[in-house]
Protein backbone atom coordinates (compact mmCIF):
# COMPACT_ATOMS: atom_id res chain seq x y z
CA UNK A 1 0.00 0.00 0.00
CA UNK A 2 1.14 3.55 -0.98
CA UNK A 3 2.17 6.34 1.96
CA UNK A 4 -0.68 6.87 4.10
CA UNK A 5 -2.54 9.99 2.37
CA UNK A 6 -4.18 12.25 5.60
CA UNK A 7 -7.51 12.32 5.94
CA UNK A 8 -9.42 15.04 6.50
CA UNK A 9 -10.57 16.34 10.28
CA UNK A 10 -14.34 15.67 11.22
CA UNK A 11 -17.03 17.99 12.54
CA UNK A 12 -18.42 16.72 15.80
CA UNK A 13 -21.91 16.52 13.94
CA UNK A 14 -23.13 12.67 14.01
CA UNK A 15 -20.81 10.19 16.44
CA UNK A 16 -17.37 10.73 15.34
CA UNK A 17 -16.65 6.74 15.73
CA UNK A 18 -19.84 6.48 13.27
CA UNK A 19 -18.38 9.06 10.63
CA UNK A 20 -14.73 7.33 10.94
CA UNK A 21 -15.92 4.01 10.13
CA UNK A 22 -17.21 5.41 7.39
CA UNK A 23 -14.97 6.81 5.86
CA UNK A 24 -13.17 3.96 6.34
CA UNK A 25 -15.50 1.92 5.05
CA UNK A 26 -15.21 4.28 1.73
CA UNK A 27 -11.52 3.68 1.61
CA UNK A 28 -11.79 -0.29 1.91
CA UNK A 29 -14.77 -0.30 -0.89
CA UNK A 30 -12.91 2.03 -3.13
CA UNK A 31 -9.83 -0.66 -3.21
CA UNK A 32 -7.66 1.89 -1.66
CA UNK A 33 -7.22 -0.54 1.19
CA UNK A 34 -7.22 -3.92 -0.59
CA UNK A 35 -7.64 -7.07 1.28
CA UNK A 36 -5.25 -8.23 3.57
CA UNK A 37 -3.60 -5.07 3.91
CA UNK A 38 -3.04 -3.30 7.36
CA UNK A 39 -4.83 -0.33 8.64
CA UNK A 40 -3.11 2.16 10.08
CA UNK A 41 -2.77 2.04 14.01
CA UNK A 42 -4.83 2.97 16.16
CA UNK A 43 -2.40 6.70 16.72
CA UNK A 44 -2.35 7.27 13.69
CA UNK A 45 -5.56 6.80 12.63
CA UNK A 46 -6.41 9.47 16.08
CA UNK A 47 -4.30 11.58 14.73
CA UNK A 48 -5.00 11.91 11.02
CA UNK A 49 -8.72 12.09 11.91
CA UNK A 50 -8.28 14.54 14.82
CA UNK A 51 -10.49 12.28 16.80
CA UNK A 52 -9.63 10.30 19.86
CA UNK A 53 -8.03 7.07 20.20
CA UNK A 54 -11.06 5.80 21.67
CA UNK A 55 -13.21 7.01 18.77
CA UNK A 56 -11.24 4.85 16.59
CA UNK A 57 -11.26 1.77 18.51
CA UNK A 58 -15.40 2.20 18.22
CA UNK A 59 -14.65 2.70 14.84
CA UNK A 60 -12.78 -0.89 14.45
CA UNK A 61 -15.62 -2.22 16.29
CA UNK A 62 -18.27 -1.00 13.58
CA UNK A 63 -15.64 -2.17 10.90
CA UNK A 64 -15.16 -5.67 12.30
CA UNK A 65 -19.10 -5.68 13.11
CA UNK A 66 -19.57 -5.63 9.14
CA UNK A 67 -17.09 -8.05 8.19
CA UNK A 68 -14.82 -5.40 6.84
CA UNK A 69 -11.49 -6.03 9.19
CA UNK A 70 -10.43 -8.09 11.52
CA UNK A 71 -7.82 -7.56 14.46
CA UNK A 72 -4.46 -10.15 14.66
CA UNK A 73 -2.83 -10.93 17.69
CA UNK A 74 0.11 -8.56 18.11
CA UNK A 75 0.13 -7.64 14.51
CA UNK A 76 -2.81 -4.74 13.70
CA UNK A 77 -6.32 -4.55 12.13
CA UNK A 78 -6.42 -6.23 8.78
CA UNK A 79 -8.64 -6.19 5.85
CA UNK A 80 -10.63 -8.85 5.04
CA UNK A 81 -11.96 -10.42 1.59
CA UNK A 82 -15.35 -9.08 0.51
CA UNK A 83 -18.49 -10.99 1.52
CA UNK A 84 -22.41 -10.37 1.79
CA UNK A 85 -22.83 -7.41 3.46
CA UNK A 86 -24.59 -7.97 6.87
CA UNK A 87 -28.03 -6.03 7.88
CA UNK A 88 -26.99 -2.58 8.82
CA UNK A 89 -28.85 0.82 9.25
CA UNK A 90 -27.69 4.18 8.51
CA UNK A 91 -28.11 5.72 11.56
CA UNK A 92 -27.48 9.48 10.92
CA UNK A 93 -30.72 8.75 8.73
CA UNK A 94 -32.94 7.83 11.51
CA UNK A 95 -33.60 11.43 12.70
CA UNK A 96 -37.13 12.22 11.88
CA UNK A 97 -40.66 11.56 11.80
CA UNK A 98 -40.77 9.23 8.24
CA UNK A 99 -37.40 7.40 9.92
CA UNK A 100 -40.16 6.21 12.97
CA UNK A 101 -42.75 5.75 10.39
CA UNK A 102 -41.08 3.49 8.66
CA UNK A 103 -39.44 1.05 11.42
CA UNK A 104 -43.09 1.09 12.23
CA UNK A 105 -43.66 -0.21 8.60
CA UNK A 106 -40.69 -2.97 9.86
CA UNK A 107 -42.47 -3.88 12.42
CA UNK A 108 -45.87 -4.02 11.22
CA UNK A 109 -43.96 -7.05 8.48
CA UNK A 110 -43.23 -8.56 11.25
CA UNK A 111 -45.12 -8.59 14.49
CA UNK A 112 -48.20 -9.55 12.34
CA UNK A 113 -47.37 -12.75 11.39
CA UNK A 114 -45.44 -13.46 14.70
CA UNK A 115 -48.50 -12.96 16.22
CA UNK A 116 -50.57 -15.26 13.13
CA UNK A 117 -48.01 -18.22 14.39
CA UNK A 118 -47.98 -17.49 18.17
CA UNK A 119 -52.05 -18.13 18.10
CA UNK A 120 -51.30 -21.41 16.52
CA UNK A 121 -48.49 -22.36 18.61
CA UNK A 122 -49.06 -20.34 22.28
CA UNK A 123 -49.15 -22.92 25.40
CA UNK A 124 -51.05 -21.71 28.30
CA UNK A 125 -47.98 -20.17 30.05
CA UNK A 126 -47.55 -18.11 26.81
CA UNK A 127 -51.19 -16.97 27.42
CA UNK A 128 -49.90 -16.02 31.25
CA UNK A 129 -46.96 -14.41 30.17
CA UNK A 130 -48.63 -12.35 28.02
CA UNK A 131 -51.85 -10.99 30.01
CA UNK A 132 -49.20 -10.33 32.88
CA UNK A 133 -47.52 -8.36 30.02
CA UNK A 134 -50.50 -6.57 29.38
CA UNK A 135 -51.10 -5.64 33.03
CA UNK A 136 -47.51 -4.43 33.89
CA UNK A 137 -48.25 -1.92 30.89
CA UNK A 138 -51.45 -0.97 32.04
CA UNK A 139 -50.11 -0.78 35.94
CA UNK A 140 -47.06 1.09 34.51
CA UNK A 141 -49.79 4.09 32.37
CA UNK A 142 -51.42 4.51 35.53
CA UNK A 143 -48.73 5.18 37.87
CA UNK A 144 -47.48 8.30 35.18
CA UNK A 145 -44.69 6.16 33.30
CA UNK A 146 -44.14 5.89 29.69
CA UNK A 147 -44.77 2.29 29.54
CA UNK A 148 -42.38 1.62 27.03
CA UNK A 149 -40.27 -1.18 28.36
CA UNK A 150 -43.51 -2.75 29.29
CA UNK A 151 -44.97 -2.44 25.76
CA UNK A 152 -41.48 -4.13 24.48
CA UNK A 153 -42.21 -7.01 27.10
CA UNK A 154 -45.54 -7.82 25.87
CA UNK A 155 -44.97 -7.83 22.23
CA UNK A 156 -41.53 -10.22 22.96
CA UNK A 157 -43.90 -12.44 25.05
CA UNK A 158 -46.08 -12.80 21.59
CA UNK A 159 -42.57 -13.65 19.91
CA UNK A 160 -41.99 -16.12 22.71
CA UNK A 161 -44.90 -18.10 22.01
CA UNK A 162 -44.37 -17.95 18.04
CA UNK A 163 -41.45 -20.71 18.79
CA UNK A 164 -39.74 -19.52 15.42
CA UNK A 165 -36.23 -18.87 16.54
CA UNK A 166 -35.52 -17.41 13.56
CA UNK A 167 -38.28 -14.42 13.89
CA UNK A 168 -36.65 -14.32 17.33
CA UNK A 169 -33.22 -13.61 16.54
CA UNK A 170 -34.22 -11.09 13.37
CA UNK A 171 -36.55 -8.69 16.12
CA UNK A 172 -33.08 -9.43 18.98
CA UNK A 173 -30.97 -7.86 15.96
CA UNK A 174 -33.77 -5.20 16.03
CA UNK A 175 -34.61 -4.97 19.02
CA UNK A 176 -32.14 -1.52 19.74
CA UNK A 177 -34.16 -0.08 16.41
CA UNK A 178 -37.71 -0.90 17.59
CA UNK A 179 -36.81 0.22 21.38
CA UNK A 180 -36.00 3.60 19.92
CA UNK A 181 -39.45 3.46 17.66
CA UNK A 182 -41.64 2.71 20.48
CA UNK A 183 -40.23 5.10 22.47
CA UNK A 184 -41.42 7.64 20.46
CA UNK A 185 -44.81 6.30 19.48
CA UNK A 186 -45.66 5.54 23.37
CA UNK A 187 -45.00 9.26 23.97
CA UNK A 188 -47.04 10.41 21.21
CA UNK A 189 -49.94 8.40 23.00
CA UNK A 190 -49.18 9.46 25.87
CA UNK A 191 -50.23 12.92 25.23
CA UNK A 192 -54.03 11.87 24.21
CA UNK A 193 -56.32 10.23 26.08
CA UNK A 194 -57.93 8.62 22.75
CA UNK A 195 -54.72 7.52 21.49
CA UNK A 196 -54.16 5.45 24.84
CA UNK A 197 -57.38 4.03 24.74
CA UNK A 198 -57.13 2.81 20.94
CA UNK A 199 -53.91 1.08 21.84
CA UNK A 200 -55.40 -0.25 24.79
CA UNK A 201 -57.88 -1.61 22.69
CA UNK A 202 -55.58 -2.85 20.38
CA UNK A 203 -53.99 -5.35 22.84
CA UNK A 204 -56.74 -6.09 23.67
CA UNK A 205 -57.45 -7.07 20.42
CA UNK A 206 -54.09 -9.17 19.78
CA UNK A 207 -54.40 -10.80 23.06
CA UNK A 208 -58.08 -11.71 22.36
CA UNK A 209 -57.16 -13.62 19.05
CA UNK A 210 -54.19 -15.55 20.17
CA UNK A 211 -56.67 -16.38 22.79
CA UNK A 212 -58.43 -18.10 20.80
CA UNK A 213 -55.75 -19.44 18.36
CA UNK A 214 -57.63 -17.55 15.24
CA UNK A 215 -54.03 -16.70 13.29
CA UNK A 216 -56.16 -14.70 10.30
CA UNK A 217 -57.31 -12.83 13.23
CA UNK A 218 -53.91 -12.20 15.21
CA UNK A 219 -52.35 -11.09 12.20
CA UNK A 220 -55.18 -8.78 11.41
CA UNK A 221 -54.93 -7.59 14.81
CA UNK A 222 -51.15 -6.63 15.16
CA UNK A 223 -51.18 -5.72 11.29
CA UNK A 224 -53.82 -2.82 12.30
CA UNK A 225 -51.81 -1.89 15.67
CA UNK A 226 -49.31 -1.22 13.43
CA UNK A 227 -51.29 0.51 11.02
CA UNK A 228 -52.81 2.70 13.79
CA UNK A 229 -50.07 3.74 15.15
CA UNK A 230 -48.60 5.10 12.21
CA UNK A 231 -51.71 6.89 11.82
CA UNK A 232 -51.12 7.96 15.15
CA UNK A 233 -47.84 9.63 14.36
CA UNK A 234 -49.23 11.27 11.39
CA UNK A 235 -52.23 12.81 13.26
CA UNK A 236 -49.54 13.87 16.41
CA UNK A 237 -49.57 17.53 16.84
CA UNK A 238 -47.08 19.36 15.23
CA UNK A 239 -45.71 20.39 18.64
CA UNK A 240 -44.86 17.07 19.63
CA UNK A 241 -42.11 17.19 16.81
CA UNK A 242 -40.93 20.64 17.67
CA UNK A 243 -40.12 19.27 21.20
CA UNK A 244 -40.25 15.58 22.62
CA UNK A 245 -40.58 13.83 19.66
CA UNK A 246 -37.61 15.37 18.13
CA UNK A 247 -35.55 14.95 20.54
CA UNK A 248 -36.58 11.15 20.75
CA UNK A 249 -36.03 10.76 17.64
CA UNK A 250 -32.56 11.98 17.24
CA UNK A 251 -31.82 9.16 19.48
CA UNK A 252 -33.85 6.37 17.76
CA UNK A 253 -30.85 4.25 16.71
CA UNK A 254 -29.19 4.28 20.01
CA UNK A 255 -31.26 2.90 22.47
CA UNK A 256 -30.61 5.06 25.12
CA UNK A 257 -32.01 7.84 27.01
CA UNK A 258 -32.54 11.16 25.32
CA UNK A 259 -29.57 13.60 26.31
CA UNK A 260 -32.17 16.35 26.82
CA UNK A 261 -35.37 15.94 29.41
CA UNK A 262 -37.69 16.76 27.00
CA UNK A 263 -41.08 19.39 28.18
CA UNK A 264 -43.35 17.12 29.88
CA UNK A 265 -46.94 16.37 28.56
CA UNK A 266 -50.00 15.37 30.18
CA UNK A 267 -50.68 11.79 30.10
CA UNK A 268 -54.91 10.91 29.80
Amino acid sequence: MSALTPFPALAPVARLSERVADALSAEIKSSRFRPGDKLPTEPELAEQFSVSRTVVREAMSRLKSLGLVESRQGSGVYVLEATIAPLSFDASYAVSKEAVVQMVEVRRALEAEVAGLAALRRSAADLRNIRQAIVSLDKAVESGGDGVQEDVTFHRAIADAARNPFLLSTLQYLSRFLHGATRVTRANEARRGDFAREVKQEHQAILAAIESKDPTAARAAAFDHMNNAIRRIEEADPAFWRQEGAVLARVLMSGLTPDATPPSSNKG
